[in-house]
């Protein structure tokens, strides 16, 4: 097997070990902050989502929703964040941002910034550029092909629940 083909091979455990160590390199800085890559996550979600929902952000922050209310219980303590109850649910809150976590976004992005620095200081800027415009195409494709298996699977759903109902005669 050639080096590319092995390569390509591991292009899953690559992207995820990258991703693991930059959130430990990252967290190294925040500890300054005396935050966790967790609730950097959570602010940083919520910073380009207000409005977003518990079991959204559990979702994008890649959090068991029980810890995430704990995450969010401390938040709100700390009026950094604010739960308004969802008008379409009764059950589901939607969240938002306080003005006391301005300032610790605004730190937290500073951190941010110093530790994507180190981490890509290894390309010319023209790679960084690249590296990042290609993750960002082959992202876009693997939404857009998340969003087709999501089709299929309630198209595949709704034939079955079609064929039920006519089997019974409803």
């Amino acid at each position: 097997m050639s080096q590319a083909m092995e390569r390509l091979r591991n292009l899953g455990f690559l992207v995820r070990d990258v991703s693991r160590l930059y959130g430990r390199h990252f967290e190294r800085h925040a500890r300054e902050l005396e935050l966790t890559l967790s609730q950097c996550k959570v602010l940083a979600h919520l910073s380009r989502n207000e409005g977003i929902s518990q079991a959204r952000l559990a979702e994008l922050t890649e959090t068991d929703p029980m810890t995430l209310v704990r995450t969010l219980d401390r938040m709100q303590q700390d009026h950094w964040i604010e739960r308004r109850a969802d008008p379409a649910d009764r059950r589901a809150h939607r969240l938002f941002l306080c003005e006391d976590a301005k300032p610790v976004l605004t730190r937290m992005w500073k951190i941010a910034d110093q530790a994507r620095g180190e981490a890509l200081s290894v390309l010319f800027p023209p790679e960084r550029e690249q590296l990042l415009a290609l993750l960002a195409r082959v992202h876009e494709n693997l939404q857009t092909l998340d969003a087709r298996a999501a089709d299929e699977r309630r198209s595949h759903h709704q034939a079955l629940e079609s064929e039920t109902r006519a089997s019974k005669g409803i």
